[in-house]
């Protein structure tokens, strides 16, 4: 059997990531591709933590966080149940909603980043993905778009500035991550114009 293939999708807060990953998801499944959908942070203890922080419900240093999404990370590949390595050697595809990357652009912002990179990328049971998909939304869009979609906001979607101080970590990011497999994708048109571009990027890695 097939390895399957471990597919992350990213974006800023409001770069419809989640009407994504349902279109492809539909699309893959149709092509008749064995699927499995996750997002970090996971639904574990340490996922909870997390959220809770991202809320605002409990105060936690960007450190704190970076750590603590480590911790999620390594249970979500490593589990030897429902894990993501366990999935693709299943071979199963594995779509997640934010990784790593998520990690170096958002806490990587306000503590060290390469302490944050470090930690995941030399991480043995850490994963690297076989394609990274990122939504590229303008800053003020997304800050629109979270005004109209949401109730209330989290601690990284607080204006305009913010988001676009988290657009131009992914950019540095990007530029320093050698070997990986990154597709930056228009995401302010369309949803269906977006998902055929994305579904291509997609078909370049699955066979």
């Amino acid at each position: 059997m097939a390895d399957g293939k471990f597919i992350v999708i990213e974006g800023l807060d409001g770069s419809g990531k989640g009407t994504q990953i349902t279109l492809l998801e539909n699309k893959l499944r149709e092509m008749g591709v064995s699927l499995h959908r996750t997002c970090e942070p996971t639904e574990h203890a340490t996922g909870g933590l997390i959220r809770d922080a991202l809320c605002g419900m409990t105060k936690r240093t960007p450190c704190e966080l970076a750590s603590l999404f480590l911790a999620d990370r390594i249970s979500h590949c490593s589990n030897p149940v429902s894990g993501i390595k366990k999935l693709i050697e299943n071979g199963v595809t594995v779509i997640c909603d934010r990784y790593y990357y998520s990690s170096f652009a958002y806490q990587g912002m306000d503590t060290d980043l390469k302490w944050v990179m470090d930690q995941n990328l030399n991480c043995p049971d850490i994963l690297q993905p076989d394609l990274c998909i990122f939504l590229d939304v303008p800053p003020a869009e997304c800050d629109a778009r979270i005004e109209k979609g949401r109730a209330q906001r989290e601690i990284y979607e607080s204006g305009v500035e913010t988001i676009t101080r988290i657009r131009d970590k992914y950019v540095e990011v990007f530029s320093l991550l050698d070997g990986h497999n990154i597709a930056i994708i228009n995401a302010s048109r369309k949803p269906e114009e977006v998902a055929k571009d994305v579904l291509e990027a997609v078909k370049r890695i699955i066979r």
